[in-house]
């Protein structure tokens, strides 16, 4: 069954400081997260002409996160079972991502994300169908509650207490009860999961687990974006595609490419 969930994030920013924000923090933590064995490999990064999305910034990575697959999943398939392939469109304030597994050939990720300067209630924002929407969950993310399920343990980290956050370059913070309703500038990035997994006995529990984990995903970088507002604040797209450039580079150099994935 194909699972359709609408996560919305709602964030004290700007558009256009999230979309600096969003690109230093993902730049940052690939870095973080990529070892010799494990972590991202940027194949392609570069600005192209899209017959859907017009001149967008067109990405092609591996993902190879073989060690964080839950106990269950490593119980019946190979270490290679999270080596995940994406293609990924940004037309900012419009980005998609697409991404498959080699071991699971059927499964397909869709991620479709709007990015509007409101405070989460804007409804269908992309334009779903009746059908669709019959399907669609919602779920609001706040930021500043961290979760604490098993994806979370894996995949984040951050432990800042928005609570008593305040940044020095831009004076945001700090989040108390209700603060979506209060902050300005506000905006939401309305990031909506498409995964299907047609695989007969276990397919539903891994299109929920996969689900998990990017919820999980979302609530790490959104924190860490804004955790770290005063290394990005007052930097440009170009200043932090530049650094991307370099990022990617040096990925490439860390990560040692298994033959079963290149071939």
């Amino acid at each position: 069954m194909v699972q359709v969930k609408e996560f919305r994030i709602v964030m004290p920013l700007s558009l256009e400081e999230y979309q600096v924000g969003q690109r230093y923090t993902n730049m940052r933590m690939q870095q973080e997260n990529t070892t010799s064995t494990e972590g991202v490999e940027v194949l392609e990064n570069k600005l192209i002409e899209d017959e859907e999305f017009g001149k967008c910034q067109y990405t092609s990575k591996i993902y190879r996160f073989q060690s964080k697959a839950p106990v269950w999943l490593a119980s019946f398939a190979p270490t290679d079972a999270l080596i995940m392939q994406e293609e990924a469109w940004n037309a900012y304030p419009r980005c998609k991502t697409v991404m498959k597994c080699p071991y699971f050939t059927k499964f397909s990720l869709t991620l479709e994300t709007i990015h509007k300067a409101d405070s989460g209630h804007s409804e269908n924002v992309h334009g779903l169908s009746e059908e669709q929407l019959a399907a669609r969950e919602i779920e609001y993310i706040d930021i500043a509650s961290p979760s604490t399920d098993y994806w979370s343990y894996v995949i984040g980290n951050n432990n800042m207490d928005f609570s008593k956050f305040k940044s020095a370059k831009s004076g945001r913070g700090p989040l108390l009860d209700g603060w979506q309703d209060r902050c300005n500038p506000v905006m939401t990035a309305y990031k909506l999961v498409i995964i299907d997994a047609p695989y007969w006995g276990f397919g539903y529990r891994l299109e929920q687990a996969l689900i998990a984990g990017e919820k999980a995903l979302f609530v790490e970088s959104n924190r860490n974006c804004l955790a770290w507002i005063d290394e990005w604040c007052g930097m440009t797209v170009q200043e932090v595609r530049e650094l991307e450039l370099l990022s990617s580079s040096i990925l490439k150099k860390k990560v040692v490419k298994p033959t079963s994935i290149d071939k």
